[in-house]
C-alpha cells in the first residue's frame, strides 16, 4: 500500500474526530517524498472540499439499500471516488485495490467486498445532484445564509472558490530585499504580497493575500505603539515590525506566542476578553479575532462540516469582549483595526455595532470568488 493512501486515510480519520488537515498532513507527512506528501495532501483537501459530493456519488453507485456506513469505510469510499473521479493520473486499478486494503486494514474486512464493487461502477459521466448544496459541497444551513447574505450568484461563486485548490502566497519585506524578487513571484496589489507562480515559496513566509490586506488598514508609522491583540501565529505582528513600529504581542498562552520568539518583540500571555493590563497607550491596535474561519474554507474545509448556527452567537460574545477590552488601551487619536476571516454578519458588522451603537467609519471585505485569496472583513475605529 503507498504510505501517501495510508496516511491520507488516517489522517482522514483523525480529522472525522476533531483533527485539523492541514497540522496533521504537516506532521505526517514530513518524511515522505514530495511526490508522496502531494498525494497525500491532494486526497485529504479534495475529500474534505467535495465531501457533500463524494457522499452523493457513494449513494448513487451503490446497489444496496440507503444505510449509512461505518466510519471507517465512509472514508475509504470518498477516497476512492475522489481518485477515480477527480483525479487524472491516479490508474483506476490502483485506486480500486488500495482503497479496498484501506478497509481490510482498518478492521472492516466484511464490507471488502461491497466497496470493490462500489468502486468498480464508478465513472465520470455527469449525474445529476439532488441540489445546490450538495453540487457545491456546503452544508445547507451555511448556503442558505450566504444566500440572504450575498444572493444566489455571489454565493455559488463563495462555493465553487472553496471547491478549488487556493492559490500560493508568500509575504516579502521589502526593506531588506537586495534585488528583485525570484522570477516565480508576481506582485499583486498589496504591497509586499506576491503569488507563487510555479513551484516552492523558497524559504519565504507563506501568507495568504487575504490576511496580508489587513495591517495595511493600520496606517503604521516608525516609533508607532502597537498592539497586536490576538497575536498567534505571527504573520500579522511580524508584518506590522516590516513598519518599525515598537509592538507587543499578546495570546491566550505562552504556548500560542512561542512562534513569535523569533520577532524580538515583547510577549504577554493573557486572557484579552478580560480587563487589560494597558490603558490608553498604543497608537494602533490590532484585533484578528477569533473567528469560524468561514472565509478560509478552501484550505480548512474541515471547518463547514463541523461548524453550526450556535458557534456563531458563541464567536460574537467573546468578539465584543475583544473589541471593548481593545478600545480601552487606545491612545487618543490612534487606530483600532478589528478583523476576522468570517463572511457572517455576528462575528463582523454586528459585533462593531454592538460595541460602537453603530456602523464604523471605514468597512474592508474580501469576498472568496470575487477577489483573490481567503475571505476577510476588518472594521477600521478610532482616527481614520
Amino acid at each position: 500500500m503507498s504510505p501517501a493512501r495510508r496516511i491520507a486515510f488516517d489522517i482522514l480519520m483523525q480529522v472525522s474526530r476533531g483533527g485539523y488537515a492541514s497540522d496533521l498532513l504537516l506532521e505526517r507527512t514530513a518524511a515522505l517524498d514530495s511526490r508522496d506528501a502531494g498525494l497525500a495532501a491532494e486526497i485529504v483537501f479534495g475529500c474534505l472540499r467535495c465531501q457533500a459530493q463524494l457522499d452523493f456519488l457513494a449513494s448513487h453507485y451503490s446497489t444496496k439499500p440507503a444505510r449509512r456506513p461505518d466510519a471507517e469505510v465512509r472514508v475509504a469510499l470518498r477516497m476512492g471516488i475522489y481518485q477515480l473521479r477527480y483525479l487524472d493520473r491516479i490508474p483506476a486499478h490502483a485506486a480500486v485495490a488500495e482503497t479496498v486494503e484501506l478497509v481490510k486494514r482498518a478492521g472492516k474486512r466484511s464490507a471488502a467486498g461491497f466497496v470493490n464493487a462500489l468502486l468498480r461502477k464508478v465513472r465520470r459521466d455527469p449525474v445529476v445532484w439532488p441540489g445546490r448544496a450538495t453540487e457545491l459541497s456546503v452544508p445547507p444551513w451555511l448556503l442558505e445564509r450566504w444566500d440572504r447574505r450575498f444572493g444566489t450568484e455571489t454565493a455559488d461563486r463563495i462555493a465553487r472558490a472553496f471547491l478549488k485548490q487556493p492559490e500560493l502566497y508568500v509575504r516579502v519585506d521589502l526593506r531588506g530585499l537586495p534585488a528583485p524578487p525570484p522570477p516565480n513571484l508576481e506582485p499583486t496589489d498589496v504591497p509586499g504580497c506576491f503569488r507563487v507562480v510555479e513551484g516552492e515559496a523558497g524559504g519565504l513566509r507563506i501568507q495568504d493575500i487575504g490576511s496580508q490586506s489587513i495591517v495595511p488598514l493600520l496606517d503604521l508609522r516608525p516609533g508607532q505603539r502597537f498592539l497586536d491583540l490576538c497575536a498567534s501565529p505571527g504573520n500579522k505582528t511580524a508584518q506590522a515590525m516590516e513598519a518599525g513600529v515598537r509592538a507587543v504581542a499578546c495570546d491566550v498562552s505562552a504556548r500560542r506566542l512561542a512562534p513569535l520568539q523569533a520577532l524580538g518583540c515583547p510577549r504577554v500571555a493573557l486572557d484579552a476578553t478580560l480587563p487589560l493590563p494597558f490603558r490608553g497607550v498604543f497608537d494602533r491596535i490590532l484585533i484578528d479575532a477569533p473567528c469560524s474561519g468561514t472565509g478560509t474554507l478552501g484550505r480548512n474545509p474541515e471547518i463547514k462540516w463541523r461548524l453550526k448556527p450556535e458557534d456563531l452567537l458563541r464567536h460574537h460574545e467573546r468578539q465584543v469582549k475583544l473589541l471593548t477590552r481593545g478600545l480601552a488601551c487606545l491612545a487618543p487619536g490612534g487606530r483600532l483595526v478589528y478583523s476576522t476571516c468570517s463572511l457572517e454578519e455576528e462575528e463582523n458588522e454586528a459585533v462593531v455595532r454592538e460595541v460602537l451603537g453603530g456602523p464604523p467609519p471605514v468597512e474592508r471585505r474580501r469576498t472568496p470568488g470575487l477577489l483573490p485569496g481567503d475571505g476577510f472583513y476588518a472594521a477600521v475605529l478610532g482616527s481614520t
